[in-house]
């Protein structure tokens, strides 16, 4: 765990919030047949590329975060939510011609029963898109960066444009690419170190039928790397574990039962846990393991929680005593 700490990383993405509207349910309304929630709190939480800079933060490492927001209320709420998590925004960027993502989540007795999203999904305009760039050369030529985590919702902040010019440039300075990838760029993270997509993710992006199996796997792994050529491929297969190709070496790592609670932003904590393990410089098994722990443990708390280090602390050495 200490390995993971002290390090920069500058993750690059799509931010947001995610609002809980949570209350109780006794009735059903006289207008339609919904049901009525008695609102009882609402609660703003960092989401999207801002939760795997939450995840960096409590395994001990530093993370820069670049992104783009609306220059308006959801954006200065955004901005205000980052000093009590301790978060910089000297990534940031304000635009005046895209509105800040909000995803507000209605719980009524404790269930998730909607979700309302507010958003632009449209491209960076090529004055949004030089602003950004400047942001991120900047901290890139200051700040001591080993990695950058590239996390794509598909909000239009990683166009294809951003995507080349920020690998290039971290490239020449022979920092860490990694990414948690979206179907709309998909193949458009060439050379990068670590690409990390999902079991849905790889079916709906390869021409042929993938399963959670070893072979199947191994051949999505292939397919990829051939047109990206990424080093590690990393699939998770959600309650079945990930899979693992290092050097043209695939394998499946199961992962321990949990009572799931909700699974939104278990990839987050898994691109972050795994770049750190990259950067740390250790090897496929290890990084296995953590990212396997972490992202499981995250699904046991309801809402976008990042990881939890003292919980992962106990639960690596329950895994180890067990393996011993």
């Amino acid at each position: 765990m200490d390995q993971l700490a002290g390090r920069v990383v500058l993750i690059v993405g799509d931010v947001m919030i995610d609002r809980y509207l949570t209350g109780s349910v006794n009735r059903i309304s006289p207008e339609a047949p919904v049901p009525v929630v008695l609102q009882t709190a609402m609660e703003d939480r960092l989401g999207g590329a801002a939760n795997v800079a939450l995840n960096i933060k409590a395994l001990g490492s530093t993370p820069l975060l670049c992104s783009v927001v609306g220059r308006d209320y959801e954006g200065e709420r955004f901005r205000a939510l980052l000093p009590g998590a301790e978060l910089l925004d000297v990534g940031l960027v304000s635009s005046d011609h895209r509105q800040t993502t909000v995803k507000t989540r209605i719980l009524g007795n404790n269930q998730q029963m909607l979700r309302v999203d507010a958003e632009d999904t449209h491209d960076l305009n090529s004055a949004e898109t030089a602003d950004f760039l400047k942001n991120i050369r900047r901290l890139l030529d200051s700040e001591p960066v080993e990695a950058v985590i590239f996390q794509d919702y598909n909000k239009g902040v990683l166009t294809e444009d951003v995507i080349h010019e920020v690998t290039r440039l971290a490239k020449q300075k022979g920092v860490l690419c990694t990414v948690d990838p979206k179907q709309k760029n998909f193949f458009a993270f060439k050379d990068v170190d670590l690409f990390k997509p999902n079991l849905k993710e790889i079916r709906d992006s390869a021409p042929f039928p993938v399963v959670a199996q070893p072979d199947s796997l191994d051949q999505a792994s292939a397919y990829l790397q051939k047109i990206l050529q990424n080093k590690i491929t990393m699939i998770t297969l959600s309650e079945k574990g990930l899979y693992l190709n290092v050097e043209n070496k695939g394998e499946v790592y199961a992962t321990i039962p949990r009572k799931v609670a909700d699974v939104s932003g278990a990839g987050d904590t898994v691109i972050s846990v795994a770049t750190l393990a990259l950067a740390a410089g250790m090897d496929g098994k290890v990084m296995a393991l953590l990212s396997n722990l972490a992202g499981g443990q995250v699904c046991e708390f309801p809402g976008v929680v990042p990881v939890n280090r003292k919980l992962l602390e106990e639960e690596i050495q329950a895994a180890l005593a067990t393996t011993s």
